[in-house]
């Protein structure tokens, strides 16, 4: 019998109540888990984490917290076989899984590093010098940043249950506040797994992590002044919650990632043969095709010259053709399904959209050859390759969230700029380039755009970690449509979750808060 999935509240886990919906294995439609539509009370579920893990927490300094990082890396580590397993049910290929489970451990144990190589063996960190305040001397101020009293409640995409969860938590753990986690339906049950490996070790104080697996119902409303709120999903939800009563009125703290029509630049000194020609090639083809297109960094406008545009083409259809769609353990399978047909559905209708502009150039919405799976139960779909005008509107406000981008093309380095930006605001954009004065050029036209710039070559290529992938040790995030948040960037994400103070007192006292 399908078991439904529960909730981890008050240091426990508890059954949820309500009318369930079945989450379905995206490959074969069989049920993997039952999310129920209501969990523990919300605002107890908040209260306890305020109560007791919040303090527990800062009654451990930066450096004590580092090390419970690193430990719980190590230990999640020893699992991945496992979460490897039930991350193939949401579509996920070994490639896939190591984005997200993968990343998501790597990301904690980035965190614990530098945490204790960079913060102090300390509870209160100081921001910045002594400033003088007067002419004597004995009077000056300070900035330090100190733990909030609340809890970082986090509202997930179904795209990555469990990097999703990790790179929020990570930060916040270590800057001392309890999480308190509400992941997307659909992949729930990874999240939960992975939960439960955390809670097992017994390594985090009581109340350092709560899950909520059920409807939000009660979960905003329960927010303080003290909490903070992180979101990752669409611009219209953002929106939704950024302007909610209990948010806005309470001026909690919002970080929001969402939509983002990223690009991929090929600069025009670049001809076929060069290793930047096969270099964006490729690159374009796996952000189309891993996570199945499933990522809110995926590239969905191709931007190249005019007079490449048929070599271009030519040389993605021949990649995009190597594709292997399939169930996810299947031999030679390179792309698994879309999280379910409900996502499948969603693509289709936001591919009629963008075909008012755009004319198919590879791939069939309705129409795709699959391995190892029975096409009428998964979530199956051809890449696709659209081509639009470089007037259209449709490519810079469509987001179709699964295998598809469009290509367009430009005939000066400063129209490539102007093209990009029609997006309106990105996570993530690439250049692929030899020259560093184009690729200078369009850095500094791209960047008020986007959160984060790869500009990529033949010198680099062997180390990158490529456009999709987001570091750790960087930003993520972006302006306008993408949400307007930052996340990750080192230790910029555990600055959000610490109150910054101005301490006023005798140059003394304040030399000792550091």
């Amino acid at each position: 019998m399908t078991q439904a999935l529960r909730s981890y509240s008050e240091d426990r886990w508890q059954e949820g109540s309500g009318e369930p919906r079945p989450l379905l294995d995206a490959a074969t439609g069989d049920e993997v888990a039952l999310l129920p539509s209501a969990g523990p009370d919300p605002a107890a579920m908040l209260a306890y984490a305020r109560t007791h893990g919040g303090p527990a927490l800062r009654a451990l300094t930066f450096t004590q917290r580092a090390s419970v990082l690193k430990v719980l890396a190590k230990h999640l580590s020893g699992h991945l076989d496992e979460f490897a397993a039930l991350s193939a049910r949401t579509g996920a290929t070994r490639r896939d899984t190591a984005v997200d489970v993968d990343g998501g451990i790597g990301t904690l144990a980035v965190y614990a590093s530098k945490g204790a190589r960079e913060l102090p063996d300390s509870t209160v960190l100081a921001d910045g010098p002594v400033e003088p305040l007067s002419r004597g001397g004995l009077f000056a101020g300070r900035h330090v940043l100190t733990a909030r009293l609340g809890t970082a409640v986090q509202i997930n995409a179904y795209n990555f249950p469990v990097w999703g969860m990790l790179e929020k938590f990570a930060p916040a753990f270590l800057a001392g506040m309890p999480s308190v986690v509400k992941p997307a339906g659909p992949t729930a049950y990874l999240t939960e797994l992975v939960v439960r490996r955390i809670i097992e070790s017994g390594l985090l104080p009581e109340g350092a992590l709560s899950l909520l697996c059920a409807g939000p119902a009660g979960l905003l409303e329960a927010l303080t002044e003290q909490d903070t709120l992180a979101f990752t999903g669409s611009a219209a939800t953002a929106l939704k919650l950024r302007t909610h009563p209990a948010v806005a009125g309470r001026a909690v703290p919002f970080n929001a990632e969402a939509d983002s029509l990223n690009c991929s630049i090929l600069g025009p000194d670049v001809a076929p043969g060069d290793p930047e020609f096969t270099l964006f090639v490729d690159q374009v083809a796996e952000e189309m095709t891993v996570k199945a297109g499933q990522k809110c960094t995926a590239i969905r406008r191709i931007l190249v010259p005019e007079d490449l545009e048929v070599a271009v083409t030519d040389a993605l259809v021949a990649r995009l053709a190597e594709v292997v769609v399939g169930h996810p353990a299947a031999e030679g399978v390179t792309m698994g399904p879309l999280v379910g047909l409900a996502q499948r559905d969603e693509v289709r209708a936001a591919v009629a959209r963008l075909a008012s502009e755009a004319v198919p150039v590879f791939g069939d919405p309705d129409v795709v050859e699959v391995r190892g799976a029975d096409l009428a139960h998964g979530a199956f779909m051809s890449p696709l390759l659209l081509r639009a005008d470089s007037a259209a509107r449709a490519p810079h406000e469509v987001e179709a969230f699964g295998p598809v981008s469009t290509l367009l093309t430009y005939r000066t380095v400063a129209e490539a700029g102007e093209i990009a930006a029609r997006g309106g605001g990105s996570l993530a954009g690439s250049i692929v380039t030899a020259d560093q004065g184009i690729a200078g050029g369009l850095v500094t036209a791209l960047a008020p755009w986007h959160g984060r710039l790869l500009v990529l070559n033949r010198n680099n290529a062997a180390e990158s970690t490529g456009h999709g992938v987001a570091m750790p040790q960087l930003v993520h995030g972006g302006p306008g449509r993408a949400g307007g948040g930052e996340e990750l960037g080192g230790l910029r994400a555990v600055r959000h979750y610490l109150r910054r103070t101005a301490v006023q007192g005798h140059p003394d006292f304040l030399a000792t808060l550091a």
